[in-house]
């Protein structure tokens, strides 16, 4: 099973808004096929893995034994359901890691009504943790959310001036386009707009995705909170082949896509009806890169599923701006606490993953 794990990671940048989903088939103590889900439109990887037995030496899967690291679909979407092509291939047991979350599916009681052996849970862990996003979009009605900050040691994103290129290093931000890329959108504000008039691209060579065997990437959708429609057609982010659509609460004709919400309380865009938007243009995971207000704000309404933090070895100053426009508390019971998932030292920088521990997420 952690064979496909590791065969699903190759769909890392390229499955979404399908799931990222590995197989192995084995006969005889022998793994006879290997595939995994490349991109939308192409071969599930159970599919994928049966094509692989006719490539290595005509292997007969009849009698196999299959490990799959998501339930086999069975339903006609873009590909014929997999679960019919695993019954008509003759396997003898199914293997499984995580269901899937997706109310359409059920396939379990097909395989064993055609006298397939299944068990699940295998690895369940490693399974559900290649994708967050698309558990999170089809149970929650909204993409997995990221907010990526760079800070340094004494917790400053900017001078007091706004200047930040760059607190952290070249190889800091090297490691956040590969987190952009494995995104389906990024997710920033209007002031980061602005001020920094920012591509928000993904900028890796193709040798680097060749390196880790993630192959060709798409540019991940842009999407801007921006309230008062302050957003021009003139601004960088139009300039990379990708799409845009931008949030607001004004109603204006322009030339790009804007979704007009209703303002919250605070005169903002309501973060949750933005959310649940992206979801229904199936976006799974949401990379934020935005300010302290708008990262604040993903906070506050504990919308924040993960947070990746880049951590420079330099002071900035008490006069520099902070990492998150919170203010206000007076109880320590009114902090927003986090638990470590992991802690790597990229560069001179540490980049730490922390996700929230508020009930919600």
């Amino acid at each position: 099973m952690l064979t496909a794990v590791s065969l699903a990671r190759r769909g890392l940048f390229t499955a979404h808004p399908n799931p990222r989903v590995g197989c192995v088939l084995v006969k005889d103590d022998q793994v006879i096929g290997r595939g995994w889900h490349k991109r939308a439109g192409l071969g599930h990887a159970e599919v994928e893995a049966l094509a692989d037995c006719q490539v290595n030496g005509s292997a007969n899967p009849r009698g196999a034994t299959v490990y799959v690291t998501m339930e086999p679909c069975s339903i006609h979407a873009k590909t014929p359901p997999c679960s019919d092509a695993l019954i008509r291939a003759g396997v003898s047991k199914i293997v499984i890691g995580s269901s899937d979350p997706n109310p359409k599916v059920d396939s379990l009681q097909q395989l064993r009504d055609a006298g397939i052996e299944v068990h699940t849970g295998c690895e369940e862990d490693a399974c559900l943790a290649l994708n967050p996003g698309f558990f999170s979009r089809m149970q929650r009605n909204r993409p997995w959310v990221r907010v990526k900050m760079a800070m340094s040691l004494d917790g400053r994103t900017a001078l007091a001036n706004g200047v930040s290129q760059w607190i952290t290093s070249e190889a800091a931000r090297e490691d956040v386009q590969l987190w952009r890329a494995q995104s389906d959108c990024i997710l920033t504000g209007i002031g980061t707009v602005l001020d920094d008039d920012p591509q928000l691209t993904v900028r890796v060579s193709d040798a680097v995705f060749q390196q880790y065997g993630f192959g060709e990437v798409k540019q991940p959708l842009l999407a801007i909170a921006d309230s008062k429609l302050q957003t021009t057609a003139q601004f960088k982010v139009f300039n990379a082949a990708r799409d845009v659509v931008v949030y607001s609460a004004a109603e204006k004709k322009m030339p790009f896509d804007v979704v007009t919400l209703s303002c919250d309380s605070d005169g903002r865009v309501p973060l949750r009806a933005l959310l649940e938007d992206l979801a229904r243009r199936e976006i799974n995971e949401v990379h934020v890169e935005a300010g302290a207000t708008l990262c604040a704000s993903l906070i506050k309404a504990q919308l924040v599923d993960e947070l990746l933090l880049y951590i420079a070895p330099n002071l900035l100053g008490a006069d520099a701006r902070s990492l998150f426009a919170l203010s206000g508390f007076t109880e320590m019971a009114e902090r927003c606490e986090f638990e470590f998932v992991d802690v790597k030292q990229i560069g001179p920088d540490l980049r730490v993953v922390l996700r929230p521990s508020y009930e919600s997420a």
